[in-house]
């Protein structure tokens, strides 16, 4: 496992990424949610450990005391910007992994149609609007809160800021804060996603834990359903991060459709 920074040259300027680099095999890019990358580091250790995989997967700019220049305000431009980071290593065949604000990074990457990627897997993502299934405010809620709704089991997951040290509480504060720039103005949905999703050409895979009180099964479903090649798989016992909550069952479900559900090039 290897920690490197890419700098991608932009037509808006020069980024830095940091990206965590780990295992051999089919390549996937693994792209965090609001949480921060620490909810999907364990998942893409295990990941790399038990399949033939490499796991590549960037912390958003801004997050974990990243830079994040003036210039990079939205989930399109962070989704093309990944797609460079795609170009900067060479990668092939890669399954784009999503979760929540990640899911709705992977969706606009599969809206670029790079032939750089083989299928997006979309975890309780965001990102479309569906009238009568608001997402959660998640600005507004407190960690207990927020547990409340994300956690089929909140308990084994909860966390009292008061007994973190400062640094810590400043830097959930940072990677909060910069989960409503990435947001944008209509509070973690794109209202025009929803209708343009009909041009994806990727093959999807829509995964929703039906515990989610921060986007409800229905609003998976409705994911799914506007996506023209995709499957929907519901997961029991799991909220909004199934990554956390049912690692394995995620896992599983992951693989399998990286191996039967897209035609790929063999691997060099």
């Amino acid at each position: 496992m290897t920690n490197t920074v890419h700098t991608l040259a932009l037509g808006s300027g020069h980024l830095d990424v940091t990206v965590e680099d780990q295992g051999h095999g089919r390549p996937f890019l693994l792209l965090h949610g609001g949480g921060g990358p620490q909810t999907v580091v364990p998942f893409a250790g295990l990941l790399a450990d038990e399949r033939p995989a490499r796991v590549v997967t960037p912390v958003h700019p801004g997050f974990n005391g990243t830079a994040r220049p003036d210039w990079l305000i939205d989930v399109p431009t962070l989704a093309r910007a990944y797609g460079h980071l795609l170009d900067t290593l060479g990668l092939t065949d890669v399954t784009v992994v999503g979760n929540s604000i990640g899911g709705w990074i992977a969706t606009e990457m599969a809206l670029l149609g790079s032939d750089r990627i083989s299928g997006v897997a979309l975890v309780n993502a965001v990102g479309i609007r569906v009238p009568g299934h608001q997402l959660a405010d998640v600005s507004s809620l407190t960690p207990a809160e927020l547990s409340a709704l994300a956690y089929h089991d909140p308990a084994k997951f909860a966390i009292d800021p008061s007994t973190l040290p400062e640094a810590a509480r400043a830097a959930m504060a940072a990677n909060s804060a910069t989960l409503q720039v990435y947001s944008g103005p209509h509070g973690m949905e794109d209202p025009t996603l929803r209708e343009r999703l009909a041009k994806v050409t990727h093959p999807a895979l829509v995964v929703w834990g039906e515990s989610d009180q921060v986007v409800d099964t229905d609003y998976g479903r409705a994911y799914a359903a506007a996506l023209p090649d995709s499957r929907f798989e519901l997961l029991h016992r799991s909220g909004h991060l199934p990554q956390l909550e049912t690692p394995a069952e995620l896992l599983d479900l992951i693989w399998e459709f990286t191996e039967t559900q897209i035609t790929r090039r063999p691997i060099r």
